[in-house]
């Protein structure tokens, strides 16, 4: 991670938390309204973005619709005071890549930031087609004939680890131990927040079905029906 935007309108939080990046070697720039994000996207190359939700002019999740909507592809981790499940639904459902919930340890930011960095660098590694469906790992989306939808990080890696695994039930846990950081501190339930939305952006491609749950064995993608 090299150069990140942080998006925060408290001041004091927004300048503690660039120090302590900073402190790894890693260029922050901030800025603290929207619009400003959103000019500052059009200008310049970042990384990363670390949106602050509830900013002065527009939401975040309204920033990071928009910038999705033109073509954005830049990663994003949602920093915010919200808890509730909807929310944090919500905030994906946008186009944000993760999503973590105030106040946090910081150590924990960096672990998300660092898992975020090691998917950046397998894009490219397109697993191979499955039921027609294939990833362009590049542009985040899922692929079926002439239709496309893009997917945030976290779905990209649980269909990329599902295409790569076909024909075996993995529960939760088990699909959270494969993607996500050891020194995370979520826990699987977070699988179930991103499966739910990779099914409702898959059935936008005619591949509603392509995940199965099975109560008691967890979650497969079968390589034939």
């Amino acid at each position: 991670m090299k150069k990140l935007l942080l998006v925060d309108d408290d001041l004091e939080f927004a300048h503690a938390l660039k120090d302590s990046l900073i402190q790894q070697n890693i260029t922050v720039e901030v800025v603290h309204s929207g619009m400003d994000c959103l000019q500052s996207l059009k200008n310049f190359q970042f990384d990363l973005v670390l949106l602050d939700w509830n900013l002065p002019d527009v939401t975040g999740l309204e920033v990071c619709k928009k910038y999705r909507a033109n073509g954005g592809t830049i990663p994003i981790i949602f920093l915010t005071g919200r808890n509730a499940i909807d929310d944090k639904e919500s905030g994906l459902d946008a186009g944000g890549d993760d999503y973590l919930t105030k106040p946090f340890d910081v150590r924990e930011l960096q672990a998300r930031m660092r898992s975020v960095e090691r998917r950046v660098i397998r894009a490219g590694l397109t697993p191979r087609v499955v039921r027609g469906i294939s990833i362009n790992s590049n542009l985040h989306q899922a692929i079926k004939d002439d239709k496309q939808v893009r997917l945030s990080m976290s779905e990209l890696d649980i269909l990329e680890f599902l295409m790569n695994n076909t024909d075996t039930y993995f529960s939760a846990k088990q699909i959270f131990a494969a993607i996500w950081p050891s020194d995370s501190e979520a826990s699987d339930d977070v699988v179930r927040v991103h499966m739910n939305l990779l099914r409702r952006r898959l059935s936008r491609i005619g591949a509603d079905n392509l995940i199965e749950t099975v109560r008691g064995a967890g979650y497969i993608l079968r390589s034939e029906v």
